[in-house]
């Protein structure tokens, strides 16, 4: 035996030689515990634990598995040989049946079974029984009747089957097939009165279209051609649309009733003239006069339809009436015909887009070149109903141009003012005057009274105005001012309360202001000290408190000053300064006395209160007292406060100024304590007095 060197090619087993052959070396025959040993296989793990799209029942694997069978494993056919067999064959398969219905009880198609194989056994008791069995489960199931009547037609049970017809269309009165069936059943049997009794209780339950034209093709069958008229009557009246009056006149065309069947187009044209689908009956109606020969008739009716139909839904109907004027008409006609083509264009147009107003625009020229006043009336208004979108100038620069032609229209060509002062008016109304105004309009229309001396028309439109806009400002003022120049006074003065009653107002401070210049000029100054109380009411701005001290410092002053320096000297002319003076004063005080304990937080406006008090007491000389307000006077205070941030930290301070009040430091229990902290409040913060 030859000996190997380490990586050699070495005996069978090409190992050490020095190595004793091992038991579970495989060249030496035997076998490894990996080969012995037994591998079950691995548990599937189910991940999409989701139901099957397709559900698979038991019974349907058994039915499969059955179907499956090979023949010679297959139970044979047994053969019934005497009565005997025959009674347990039928047993059986009764038990059978009745297990299954047991099971699926709400399944009309194992009753059907079941009732049809005792059927087969011509134990025709026994499946009516299961056919009522049935019906006590699922009588609303319109098969079932289907089927049980069928069955009792079949064998020829005619009552029977009358008797279930009768309670299926007595439950089921909406299914149209039970009715179907019944009288064509008793069509069959040649009952044509029990038909058209069964008929007329079917018309009671007031079916749709397809029901009416079986009735009528009924009778038509059968000759009755009156009372398929009568049907027709009933049925038109029942379901009023265009088709069913256009069946009635074909149907009275058919027999040469030519004068009723006119009749019956000009009932549905009265009818049905503003119905959806009225292009289709005057079509049918224009060509029926067509087919008479009624030229002239026919283009009345298209020229009716044309008037009534709207735009968007007579497209077929002018193509009609151009063909028409083409075959029948004359140059005017065929003009006609081709201004209305236009006309359908233009329509198309702004139905796409109404806001194209350059479409509105060659409209309203086709309709002016055709000189329809009502017409040209009708697409002005529905140009203008078609408002821009947004309250931009720039969108209603090209849409008040309607407005602007509409007037002129109205004064130049129908030269009808009164309906000229109504566009103006609307116009007026509708443009947004808080966003903008097109000033011209409004000056014009004014212009255009005043200069004709209508005084009681420009009232009229005033009226007008502010009623569209009752908290627009400008309206009540010139109201006020037209009745003012008029020298009507109490109407001024009545228009200004009206004006200040209104729950809001674009610009009150200016109404209120003229209102009290008003009252002044008319040196009602009783009047005017009692507007300012009613304004005090409302506001206690600053500039209300100031405008009533100013007011009694100077009431009645000019007409005292255009009396002699004589006069001036007189001990009544003082008494009046002095009396001026003492209720300006007063105002003051109840002004400072407001800010002071009603609205401590506006110390500004109490400074500035005081600034004009100060003021006025100079300008008052001798009967002055400016001391009254420096004891009054606040010290200020530059003081810095923090600037909130997102974070709530603070990393800077601005500065404000502070007034601190005699009043306020007198309220303070202790002056040392007060004194204290504000120093200590101004070493930290850096606070210096001005």
């Amino acid at each position: 035996m030859a000996l190997t060197t380490r990586g050699g090619a070495g005996g069978a087993g090409g190992g050490d030689p020095a190595k004793p052959p091992s038991a579970s070396d495989p060249s030496l025959g035997f076998l490894t515990k990996r080969d012995t040993e037994v591998k079950l296989p691995r548990a599937t793990r189910v991940k999409n634990k989701t139901p099957a799209p397709i559900q698979i029942t038991a019974e349907q694997i058994l039915r499969e598995a059955r179907e499956r069978q090979e023949p010679e494993i297959r139970p044979p056919k047994q053969k019934i040989t005497d009565t005997h067999e025959l009674s347990e064959y039928r047993l059986r398969k009764r038990k059978e049946f009745e297990d299954v219905i047991r099971r699926v009880r709400w399944s009309v198609s194992a009753w059907v079974k079941y009732a049809r194989w005792e059927e087969q056994q011509r134990d025709f008791a026994r499946a009516r029984s299961v056919y009522e069995r049935a019906l006590d489960v699922a009588h609303r199931d319109h098969t079932l009747w289907l089927k049980y009547a069928e069955f009792e037609m079949r064998n020829r049970f005619v009552n029977h089957a009358r008797n279930v017809w009768d309670r299926a269309v007595s439950l089921l009165p909406r299914v149209d097939q039970l009715w179907y069936k019944y009288i064509h059943m008793e069509e069959l049997l040649g009952a044509v009165a029990n038909a058209r009794q069964v008929f007329e209780r079917w018309m009671a339950w007031r079916p749709d279209t397809a029901g009416w034209n079986s009735y009528i093709k009924f009778e038509l069958r059968y000759g009755e051609v009156e009372r398929a008229r009568a049907i027709y009557e009933r049925f038109v009246a029942e379901h009023p649309r265009p088709d069913t009056f256009i069946r009635f006149a074909k149907f009275e065309m058919k027999r040469g009733e030519v004068e009723r069947a006119r009749r019956v187009y000009e009932r549905a044209a009265d009818l049905l003239a503003d119905d959806e689908d009225a292009e289709v009956l005057f079509v049918a109606f224009a060509e029926f006069e067509e087919r008479c020969r009624e030229v002239e008739r026919a283009r009345a009716i298209y020229k009716y339809a044309l008037d009534r139909v709207p735009k968007g839904r007579a497209e077929e109907l002018y193509r009609k009436f151009l063909a028409f004027e083409k075959q029948f008409g004359d140059r005017e006609g065929i003009e006609d015909a081709i201004v209305g083509k236009r006309r359908f264009q233009y329509e198309d147009e702004v139905r796409k887009n109404p806001l194209n107003y350059d479409s509105w625009f060659d409209y309203i020229r086709l309709e002016e070149s055709v000189g329809n006043e009502d017409r040209i009336r009708e697409v002005y208004e529905r140009a203008i109903s078609n408002v821009p979108p947004a309250e931009e100038k720039r969108y209603w620069q090209r849409y008040i141009y309607l407005w602007i032609n509409y007037a002129l229209y109205e004064e130049l060509d129908a030269q009808d003012i009164e309906r000229t002062r109504e566009v103006y008016k609307e116009c007026l109304r509708l443009i947004p005057h808080k966003k903008f105004t097109f000033g011209k309009i409004f000056k014009k229309y004014i212009e255009i009274e005043l200069y004709l001396g209508n005084f009681d028309r420009c009232r009229t439109l005033y009226e007008k105005y502010i009623e569209w806009s009752p908290a627009n400002c400008y309206a009540w003022r010139k109201y006020a001012e037209l009745e003012k120049n008029l020298s009507e006074t109490d109407r001024a003065r009545s228009i200004y309360e009206l004006a200040i009653a209104q729950p809001a107002l674009d610009t009150p401070e200016v109404l209120w202001k003229e209102y009290l210049q008003f009252e002044i000029d008319e040196s009602e100054f009783g009047r005017a000290r009692d507007l300012y109380e009613r304004l005090l009411d409302r506001t206690k701005h600053l500039k209300v408190w100031i405008s009533y001290a100013e007011f009694e410092a100077s009431a009645g002053l000019g007409s005292e000053e255009s009396e002699s320096e004589e006069k001036k000297d007189e001990v009544g002319y003082q008494e009046q300064q002095m009396e001026r003076v003492n209720k300006c004063r007063a105002i003051f005080e109840r002004a400072f006395d407001y800010f002071r304990t009603s609205a401590p937080e506006l110390k500004e406006e109490r400074a500035m209160l005081l600034e004009e008090w100060l003021s006025k007491e100079v300008s008052f000389g001798d009967l002055g007292d400016i001391s009254l307000v420096q004891k009054k006077a606040p010290r200020k205070v530059k003081r810095k406060r923090p600037i909130p941030t997102e974070d709530g930290s603070t990393i800077a301070y601005e500065e404000y100024i502070d007034y601190i009040f005699p009043d306020e430091v007198t309220q303070a229990p202790n002056l040392k304590i007060l004194e204290a902290a504000y120093k200590w409040k101004k070493q930290k913060t850096g606070d210096d007095d001005e």
